[in-house]
């Protein structure tokens, strides 16, 4: 399993069987974290191929192959067992790797915590708040402020994140529009419902040809009752922001 540890063989990798063994080379009071962790509470949106623990500043830790050992000065409070070890629990998970990896990639993992109830909003704003002063802290506030469970795809939380860094205000994510008799037909992937403004991502799945005629018929009903609607793809989102922002800026200002 690991130097000096040995267990079952298995040609899968499974870090169910990994962990335990790797931690018996690991420090006491080593838990899983950050990527890892958030994979075991199930909102692994960053894979991360290596196994993250966090270990009490100071504690010695032996260097081991595929393990990344994170130094941490504010302890772990409320440890979960997950997969045979000690797991930080999901908001601490979270709020970790909201203070340390790119904003367009830590949104995405608070909303997906949100919707996959491993964490509730009021657990990450308590836990952000236990890590003030720390590196990144000013970043995790503002993105747990915005966190939000509707968001359906780590694209659909990106966009919402270019329009708030924008300078636009907040879109109301998963929007439902009804007809004329109140029946829920149509959702946006975001909006602005009082100005009857939408915007959507379009992935590869609207390449094919049923969607784009059920994409066609639903542009048309939309239209012909007032929305304005604006569609990005994956070159608007990552190589072109501005535009974005620009396109959803003069629908706004009209």
């Amino acid at each position: 399993m690991t130097r000096g540890v040995y267990g079952p063989w298995s040609d899968r990798g499974d870090r169910g069987e990994l962990l335990p063994g790797m931690f018996l080379r690991l420090p006491a009071g080593a838990v899983v974290g950050f990527h890892t962790g958030a994979e075991l509470h199930g909102f692994a949106d960053l894979h991360d191929p290596a196994i993250h623990v966090i270990v009490p500043a100071g504690t010695p830790v032996p260097k081991i192959s595929g393990v990344v050992a994170h130094e941490a000065v504010l302890p772990v409070r409320g440890t979960v067992e997950l997969a045979g070890v000690p797991c930080a629990p999901a908001a601490r998970c979270a709020v970790d790797l909201a203070r340390s990896v790119r904003r367009m990639d830590a949104l995405p993992l608070l909303d997906l915590a949100l919707r996959s109830n491993a964490s509730t909003a009021e657990e990450l704003r308590d836990e952000v708040r236990r890590h003030a002063r720390l590196r990144g802290v000013c970043q995790a506030r503002q993105l747990v402020g915005l966190a939000d469970p509707r968001a359906e795809c780590r694209q659909e939380s990106q966009l919402r994140l270019v329009l708030v860094d924008g300078g636009l205000p907040v879109p109301e994510p998963q929007l439902w529009v009804a007809d004329e008799f109140g029946v829920a037909r149509y959702r946006l992937d975001l909006g602005y419902r009082a100005r009857r403004i939408g915007v959507e991502y379009d992935g590869a799945t609207h390449l094919d040809r049923d969607r784009l005629r059920h994409d066609r018929e639903r542009m048309n009903w939309l239209a012909a009752r007032g929305w304005r609607m604006r569609y990005f793809t994956d070159l608007d989102l990552y190589r072109r922001p501005t535009h974005v922002v620009q396109a959803v800026r003069n629908l706004l200002l009209r």
